[in-house]
């Protein structure tokens, strides 16, 4: 049986390792913290495997997981920059490598919304989960989805100037 178990653990890894990790870079804006977000979220996951793998809906629960640890790796990343803040000048961040303009400017507005609205919209928007599936994986009601992707829709245009951040990625409209 615990065999079995295995088995199917590697098999939910394989297939959602990926997933996990792009989830947690859009949701933390780091790439390096993603990978380690998404296998953090799959140690926990196998930690209560029998758990979750009779749950109705596992991916929404591993979706779950790392949205709560990003929420947590976030504030903690904030509570440090407050206390680096209290000695240091802050300077720009450097980005990594070329990456286009439009991206960029999509990223430092998500970067912006609060954490639920990005959720919200990084789940409807950027993994084209249905609503019912986004509050599945953030554990809120289809109400409550709905009025967090809208107002972090909305508020992402207003970032934006009136470009809406699926016009700057060339998706055109939704």
């Amino acid at each position: 049986m615990a065999d079995e178990a295995s088995a199917e653990f590697h098999d939910f890894f394989d297939r959602h390792y990926a997933e996990l990790a792009r989830l947690a870079h859009l949701l933390t804006g780091d790439a390096a913290a993603a990978d380690d977000l998404a296998a953090d979220a799959l140690v926990a996951l196998w930690d209560r495997w029998d758990r979750v793998r009779a749950a109705e809906h596992p991916v929404a629960y591993a979706r779950g997981v790392v949205a709560n640890m990003a929420r947590s790796r976030i504030r903690a990343a904030v509570r440090e920059r407050h206390r680096v803040a209290l000695f240091w000048s802050r300077r720009g961040d450097p980005t990594e490598g070329p990456d286009v303009a439009a991206v960029l400017d999509v990223r430092q507005a998500l970067g912006g919304l609060p954490f639920r609205k990005r959720a919200c919209v990084v789940l409807r928007h950027a993994f084209d989960l249905s609503e019912k599936d986004t509050a599945l994986a953030l554990g809120i009601s289809v109400g409550t989805v709905k009025s967090q992707t809208s107002k972090g829709m909305a508020e992402l245009e207003r970032l934006l100037g009136g470009r809406t951040s699926l016009e700057l990625a060339g998706r055109g409209e939704r």
